[in-house]
């Protein structure tokens, strides 16, 4: 079968969702299957030390990705165009993935779909433009928002399948007015053989590691309110790992504080010692944001073993993940008090601690290394063969 996937980022960029497309490509190769890539020349974050995939990868040219929201449209705005002529020129596939980095991808796959005769599936990373409104850069009331929410559920309407990242996502797709046996979840996953599960802690030191982007959808002033209240307590330790729009004014706002280390992004590679450093991970989603995202870096965690707190809504994915498997605890947003309560918890109780990472690693293995990702995509796409030749390769 020849395969078509889009979206601006893709390997060597180790951006997420660059990561995750990366994966899926691989297996869909290794299927027997004919796959091409359309991907931007940008980069979002550390470069992927792994080795190319087997795949065709085209790569338009696009301006830079910025972190401002100027940068960050323009950026969109020239791979779009970049794609729309490379399109001009390519041969006909007969089934169409599109991401959601930039928003009006989905759109072009319609367009493609109704050209080729293909069947087209929308992967939704993030849902556009509930996004932009939840985050207060546009307003519900705009024409903008109008004219893009009908076009993209346009879009959604003519796919012939959408995979969500979890039930909330779900939810609020349905919400669009989008059917719901359209919609299927396929929670993100991790890929196990860049983790190891990690050495349990001596107890003589607590440390709460964030790591990847802290953005806008973030809840920053919990964790900045608790951090404040154990800012002399030499027993903690927190590391920022990564970027993001939030992080410099988190920085900022720590300035002397000897307990917490900031660090930049690291390497795909890297991240199970940086994982393996940490007694538990946070994780946090401003509650505005639920279901037009989803937050992926539980499962980085899970297949490091440590468990991780959750700051966000009680209906998220990563708070029934908790719930479903006993790996983690969650805290409403604004209850810095809970917070500093709970991590005073977790300090005096070493035992705990680990017996919920026991209970995070078992889940990842059983539900979230890379074959069950990819398979439960592929399920959706009804492409079996990449998952059989995986599971297979792998010795799962």
């Amino acid at each position: 079968m020849k395969i078509l996937l889009v979206n601006q980022f893709f390997w060597p960029d180790s951006a997420p969702t660059g990561q995750l497309l990366t994966d899926l490509a691989h297996h869909l190769r290794q299927g027997g299957h004919e796959v091409t890539v359309i991907c931007g020349n940008s980069a979002y974050a550390e470069p992927d030390q792994s080795a190319k995939p087997d795949v065709r990868i085209i790569r338009v040219g696009s301006l830079p990705f910025g972190r401002s929201k100027v940068a960050r449209v323009v950026s969109y705005l020239s791979f779009l165009l970049g794609l729309v002529v490379r399109l001009i020129t390519l041969k006909k596939a007969d089934l169409i993935v599109t991401l959601t980095t930039p928003p009006l991808l989905s759109p072009i796959g319609t367009i493609l779909k109704g050209l080729w005769g293909a069947r087209h599936y929308i992967w939704e990373m993030d849902v556009y433009p509930d996004v932009a409104v939840d985050l207060n850069v546009l307003s519900s009331r705009s024409w903008l928002v109008r004219i893009l929410g009908s076009i993209i559920d346009y879009s959604r309407r003519r796919a012939d399948g959408i995979i969500a990242l979890g039930e909330c996502m779900r939810q609020r797709l349905i919400a669009h007015g989008i059917p719901a046996d359209k919609i299927a979840v396929a929670e993100n996953w991790a890929d196990g053989r860049l983790f190891y599960s990690a050495a349990e802690s001596s107890g003589d030191s607590f440390t709460v590691l964030y790591s990847g982007n802290l953005g806008l959808a973030h809840d920053i002033d919990t964790i900045h309110a608790a951090m404040t209240r154990l800012k002399d307590n030499s027993r903690f330790h927190f590391i920022f790992s990564g970027g993001g729009p939030q992080r410099l004014a988190l920085e900022q706002a720590c300035d002397g504080a000897r307990n917490v280390s900031f660090l930049p992004y690291r390497s795909r590679d890297e991240l199970a010692r940086s994982f393996s450093s940490a007694d538990v991970g946070l994780v946090t989603q401003n509650a505005a944001c639920l279901g037009s995202i989803v937050p992926s870096k539980v499962y980085g965690l899970m297949a490091a073993g440590r468990p991780f707190i959750f700051v966000g809504p009680i209906a998220a994915t990563p708070s029934r993940i908790i719930e479903r498997f006993q790996c983690g605890w969650r805290v409403d947003c604004g209850d810095s008090e809970s917070l500093v309560e709970l991590l005073q918890k977790l300090a005096n109780s070493p035992e705990m601690v680990w017996v919920a990472g026991r209970r995070a690693r078992q889940a990842f293995l059983d539900n979230y290394d890379v074959h069950h990702g990819v398979s439960r995509i592929c399920a959706i796409l009804e492409i079996s063969g990449p998952v059989e030749t995986f599971l297979v390769s792998s010795g799962s």
